[in-house]
This record gives structure tokens, C-alpha cells and sequence, in this order.
């Protein structure tokens, strides 16, 4: 056991844990409760314990529950409301628990609780193989898996949750389980889109697909001017007759003050579309030519490595800044849509504040909506604005656009939410995000975790 300070923390917990404590006297502490995404998280808890394996988490656990200490779990520390890092709680954090191994014989990946995407596509694209994972490479496995989680080749391969073979589970009651299609059938239902209201995930075996190892994929940009004509375009291709081997979305941003960009348009306003086809590389490209036909002042879409597309939104989502953002299901997307869409430009906001309408359906839509806890498969678009900026004295105005996207687009919006991309996660909003799954997974919370001992994040309550 490796304790982050010069003093004991807790002896009942230190006598036999074999990953790293550290308690608010340990000069690694600050560093520690920072090290989540959203930097408008500012929270104390009262020990953070970085298991190196199971049997860490079910000492910690145990020793939570005892001590009548409430628990937060961290898998990668992207939860838009900080539900990872909690005031005056014991933090479970998994970031010691990051391997991921594939078996090429069953063409399955088994990844920790605390494992990133990046660490997930590195193993897996050594065999030309893939799950849909997060858009972001620092997004945790668990987490992401948990919410449901759309991805790029989710159009082809379904949502991650649909790829979940089995999990791990250490329960509120401290008992190690694992849950799959023949075991704990009915926790393995909810594990799939229900957030982690049932327990501490400590692995997760995931089906693998072929893709790439080029994918033709990138980015390409317009002016602002253009928003509506580009989205419309972009509408056309991504719309319900859509190929499943396209991943793509439209968003609004700014464009970098980088040497691909003219310089007369960095720090501009721009239009851009993002994505990529993971099937053959020259199909791709005739499939886009429309797009390229519009004139982009920027355009990297080419073919490249899927490990290079998967990271390629990573600059512009550094951790540590201020964010907001929002996710919801849009039933349709119409020429009002669009116009609608496009008049809320970027200018005079932090340059990494983008919104984006992402496509949905394909894969997704074809698994049976009873297979599991994630609701709203039928949604054929998302919109997603996401504020991000540095100055406190910013939070009001770049809050206040992000709702004004979300609200310009009610009239073709489904009433769902997608939870992994909420800043607000209130109770309304949970159960916006479960639909008409939530009086089922209110029972499946009852059953295991009565007291509610995993509460923070998109809450469900026992009964």
C-alpha cells in the first residue's frame, strides 16, 4: 500500500490496500481532487483511494459504508457535473486499473474501470480492431460505457453499451459480481445505459470490429456565412438513407490560429463538418464529394489512421477549463432546423465553444430498445453545444448560449436527453434522459443499492 502522505490516514483502511490513499494532508491532494475535466469543479472529499485491484475497491467500499462515508467514483474524470469528485465523500478513483488486453481468438478487449480510450484504441488498433468509443481520448472506458455511449462507428457498430459482453461489479453491499447476458441478467440490462447508480464497474469485456487501420476521416471548414448552406448539405448525407459506415456531425466553432487554416480566417467564426467513414477509404471519398464541392477554406478529410482521427478533437477539449454543455435528441432535421441551427455563431465567445448537430441511427436504431437501459434509439440527430472557456466572469454568457442553442432546436427535439452529455442532471433530466425505462430502473436500483450508496451521478432513487 502507497499512502500520499507523511502521516497515517486511515488505519483501517491503510492495514492491507494495495494501491495509493491520499487523504487533505497529503502535498499530492490538490492535484488529486483537480484532476477531472471540468475545471468549474471545485470539491473536497475526505480521502481519495486509487485501488491497483478488486480487492482494493471492496475494501473501500466496505470501509465507506462503515465509516458512513458517502462514495464517488471516478473512472476518467469527465462527467460534465463532477460527479466523480464529491465534498466531504471517499473518492474511489480507477486510474490505476487501466489495462486492457484483447483476445484475438474471441475478438473481445477487457479493459479496467479506470482505462481511457486512447489506452483502448492503442491495444486494439494493433490487430486492426475497434469498439465505438469516446470522441476524446482522455474519456474513461467505464463511464462512457455506462451512459451508453455514442461513438463515431456507432452508426455501423452500435452504441458501446450494445458492445458490452460482460462487467465486473463490486455492489453497495460489498459483493463481487459479474454481470452478462447468462449472469445477473437484470444488473447487466442496467449497467447498459444507466449510468453507475449500481455499483463500482472494475472491468469490461467489449465484442471487437474490424476498422481500419485508415479510416477517411478529418475535418473541413467554411465561413460562418455559409452555416446554413453547409448543414443543409451535410443534412442531406447523414439523413436516414445514410450509409452506416458514416460517422459524422456539423458543427458551429471558431477556427484555430493553426498554419492549415488561411490566415484570414483563424480566430473566425466558422462552419465545420467532422467525421469519418470507416469503411473503404475511396468509397468514402465519393460518398463526401458533395461536401468538397461546397469549397472548404479548410479541409483535412483524407486517409488516416483511426487512432489519429479518434484523437483529433483532443486540443480542443484540454482539461482543467470551465464547461457546459448539453445533449439532446432531435426527432428531425428540417430546412427550419437548420437555419435555426446556423444562426448561433461562435463570435465573441472562448474559441474552443463549438455546437455540433451529431447524426444518429443506423446501428443504433436497429438494436431492440427493450435490450437494455438506454432509451431514445430512435432519434435521428443530437444536439450538443458545448461552452468551454477560462474566465469566471465568463460563466454566465457562455452558459446562457448553450441553453439558447438547445432551445432554438425545441421544436424538433424528442423530450430526451443523452446524460453523458449533460451539465444539468437534475432529476428532471434523469428522467428525461431514461424515458419510459425509469420506473424499471428504479426497481433494479431497490434491488442493489437500497440505501442509495451510489448517488452521485444521473441519480436514480429506491424506492
Amino acid at each position: 500500500m502507497e499512502t500520499m502522505a507523511g502521516t497515517a490516514t486511515t488505519p483501517a483502511l491503510e492495514a492491507d490496500f494495495g494501491g495509493q490513499l491520499v487523504p487533505p494532508d497529503s502535498p499530492q491532494y490538490d492535484a488529486a481532487r483537480h484532476d477531472i475535466h471540468n475545471g468549474m469543479i471545485d470539491r473536497r472529499p475526505a480521502l481519495i483511494a486509487r485501488p491497483a485491484g478488486v480487492a482494493d475497491v471492496l475494501a473501500a467500499v466496505r470501509f465507506a459504508r462503515e465509516a458512513e462515508l458517502p462514495i464517488a467514483i471516478r473512472s476518467g474524470g469527465h462527467s460534465l457535473s463532477g460527479h466523480s469528485m464529491q465534498d466531504d465523500a471517499l473518492v474511489i478513483d480507477l486510474s490505476l486499473m487501466n489495462d486492457v488486453r484483447v483476445d484475438l481468438v474471441r475478438r473481445t478487449a477487457r479493459a479496467g474501470g479506470g482505462a481511457s480510450w486512447g489506452a483502448f484504441d492503442r491495444e486494439t488498433q494493433a490487430f486492426g480492431l475497434a469498439t465505438p468509443g469516446g470522441r476524446v481520448t482522455t474519456t474513461g472506458v467505464g463511464g462512457f460505457t455506462l451512459g451508453g455511449g455514442y461513438g463515431w462507428i456507432s452508426p455501423k457498430y452500435g452504441l458501446t453499451c450494445d458492445n458490452l459482453i460482460s462487467a465486473d461489479v463490486v455492489t453497495a453491499d460489498g459483493r463481487f459480481v459479474t454481470a452478462s447476458e447468462d449472469e445477473n441478467e437484470d444488473l447487466f440490462w442496467g449497467l447498459r445505459g444507466g449510468g453507475g447508480n449500481f455499483g463500482v464497474v472494475t472491468s469490461l469485456e467489449f465484442r471487437l470490429h474490424p476498422v481500419g487501420p485508415l479510416v477517411y476521416g478529418g475535418l473541413m471548414a467554411f465561413p460562418i456565412d455559409r452555416a446554413e448552406e453547409v448543414a443543409a448539405t451535410w443534412r442531406d448525407l447523414a439523413g436516414d438513407d445514410a450509409p452506416d459506415e458514416l460517422g459524422t456531425g456539423v458543427g458551429l466553432v471558431t477556427a484555430p490560429p493553426e498554419e492549415f487554416v488561411p490566415e484570414e480566417a483563424r480566430l473566425q467564426p466558422s462552419v465545420a463538418v467532422l467525421g469519418c467513414w470507416c469503411g473503404d477509404v475511396e468509397e468514402g471519398a465519393r460518398y463526401l464529394e458533395p461536401l468538397k464541392r461546397l469549397g472548404p477554406v479548410v479541409d483535412l478529410f483524407g486517409p488516416l489512421p483511426y487512432r489519429a482521427f479518434q484523437a483529433m478533437l483532443d486540443p480542443m477539449n484540454p482539461p482543467g477549463l470551465r464547461t457546459y454543455a448539453r445533449g439532446e435528441h432531435l426527432g428531425e432535421l428540417p430546412d427550419d432546423a437548420v437555419a435555426a441551427f446556423a444562426e448561433h455563431s461562435t463570435a465573441g465567445l472562448h474559441p474552443l465553444t463549438v455546437a455540433v448537430l451529431f447524426q444518429h441511427g443506423g446501428g443504433v436504431s436497429r438494436v431492440p430498445d427493450d435490450s437494455a437501459a438506454f432509451a431514445h434509439r430512435d432519434a435521428r440527430f443530437m444536439v450538443h453545444p458545448i461552452a468551454i472557456w477560462e474566465d469566471p466572469a465568463d460563466d454566465e454568457r457562455h452558459v446562457a448560449w448553450a441553453r439558447a442553442v438547445t432551445a432554438s432546436m425545441k421544436p424538433w427535439a424528442t423530450g430526451g436527453v443523452y446524460l453523458n452529455f449533460m451539465s444539468d442532471d437534475d432529476g428532471d433530466a434523469v428522467r428525461a434522459g431514461f424515458g419510459a425505462k425509469y420506473e424499471r430502473l428504479v426497481a433494479l436500483k431497490t434491488k442493489y443499492d437500497p440505501d442509495n450508496v451510489f448517488r452521485f451521478n444521473q441519480n436514480i432513487p429506491p424506492r
